[in-house]
């Protein structure tokens, strides 16, 4: 049987999991075995970290929507009532945005929402 030097690919291997890990602190950036579970650990909890991210800007667009609605005098709650029982079929993110961004198209909203 051929004998298999594999110089090459391992070191082209290593390079690849040093760059992925560079940043990290301590050993975690320059020793092969502390890089390889510093990396495992960081793309499981990446994974975690885009749900929650979703999670946490929903909850932020609930209080800026919250925080005009109570300006218009209608509370959160109501106001999403109000908008499901007349089929206004927007999101939060859409709503926060007009909020911020466009406020007399917001109160026109809030007007049907109340009605």
């Amino acid at each position: 049987m051929v004998r298999v030097k594999r110089g090459k690919s391992a070191r082209r291997k290593k390079n690849r999991l040093f760059q992925q890990v560079k940043g990290f602190r301590w050993g975690r950036k320059n020793r092969l075995k502390l890089a390889k579970d510093a990396l495992r650990h960081a793309l499981a909890r990446s994974f975690e970290g885009r749900k929650q991210k979703k999670r946490t800007m929903r909850s932020l667009w609930q209080v800026q929507i919250n925080a005009v609605c109570r300006r218009e005098g209608i509370s959160y709650s109501k106001f999403i009532h109000g908008l499901k029982k007349n089929k206004i079929e927007l999101d939060r993110k859409i709503l926060a945005q007009l909020a911020q961004e466009q406020p007399d198209i917001f109160k026109k909203i809030t007007e049907k929402a109340k009605s």
